[in-house]
């Protein structure tokens, strides 16, 4: 049977930048192992499909997969499929801000689409679940091995936390740009240090940037999900509210952060995030970003 899609390019305002998402703006009647193989055919970070809402106040539910998996809550297809469902009309506009409200693993997860001349120019999510911070046991030179750097790459100011919002992610601060940029993962190393760990993921950051907007640099690595480097990761992007808000005043009630990803992939992503903290806990994150439609078609997916 065909189905159609459209692919996007997400946190970004030009086609080929950004992270690639695939849409199937329909994809009621396929099965878990259909939709894996579809996304294992896409072969970009992750595909999402779209079926009816399950609850009176959901607008549609979405199901999100990597190459390798599905996942429970994932950024840039969060965003990306709003935009999707705006531009192709699937999704009305009722003004300059539409609220809508995807149904995704982790609970309902508010986006609000912001539009002009009744086209979409950005949307952004709002976490459905908080932060959830676990120590690591992993010592910082097996890290730094890891990563092909050297220990002294590491900031030794700022932990190396595992930190999830729906998808746990393991952060680890650099020193500068050139430490980033030298970031290679070493795949078996990861595997037999994280392999059993809560996060398989990795999201380095520096306090430095390339691009004039951003404030913070970052690059995401995942072989374990069929990813081995993201350009834009918006569920890494969420939880990393819940790891830098504690480094800063613990006073602070509003914070905000624009994280550039992508730069050494030739994909430059802008991801703008904000959170609200009440005494010294996170009460609400809020990511967002612009993104364009690029191409659409048929897939033929066999019974």
């Amino acid at each position: 049977m065909a189905y159609r899609f459209h692919t996007a390019d997400v946190f970004t305002d030009r086609v080929f930048g950004g992270n690639q998402l695939a849409v199937l703006p329909d994809a009621r009647g396929l099965t878990d192992e259909q939709m894996q193989r579809v996304a294992a055919e896409f072969n970009i970070a992750e595909t999402s499909f779209v079926f009816p809402p399950e609850t009176a106040d959901g607008t549609r539910k979405l199901r999100i997969f990597t190459p390798f998996r599905e996942l429970p809550f994932a950024g840039h297809p969060t965003v990306g499929t709003a935009h999707v469902l705006a531009a192709i009309g699937e999704i009305d506009l009722t003004g300059d801000l539409t609220e809508i409200t995807f149904e995704e693993g982790v609970g309902p997860v508010p986006v609000s689409i912001a539009s002009r001349d009744g086209k979409p120019v950005s949307a952004t999510l709002t976490a459905a679940q908080m932060p959830e911070t676990r120590e690591v046991a992993i010592e910082r030179e097996e890290i730094a091995d890891m990563l092909s750097l050297a220990p002294s790459d590491i900031r030794s100011d700022m932990p190396i936390s595992a930190v999830s919002c729906g998808v746990p992610f393991l952060y680890v601060p650099l020193t500068d740009l050139d430490a980033a940029a030298r970031a290679r993962v070493k795949v078996d190393r990861m595997e037999a240090l994280m392999g059993d760990a809560w996060a398989h993921a990795v999201y380095v950051i520096c306090l430095q940037a390339v691009l004039t907007q951003a404030k913070l640099h970052a690059r995401m690595f995942a072989p374990a999900f069929g990813i081995a480097e993201d350009p834009a990761t918006g569920a890494a992007a969420t939880a990393l509210a819940g790891y830098l808000a504690p480094l800063e005043h613990p006073d602070k009630t509003e914070f905000h952060w624009i994280v550039e990803q992508g730069v050494e992939m030739g994909r430059p992503s802008i991801i703008d995030v904000r959170a609200r903290q009440h005494n010294g806990a996170i009460t609400e994150i809020r990511v967002g970003g612009q993104s364009v439609l690029v191409s659409k078609g048929e897939i033929e997916i066999p019974d």
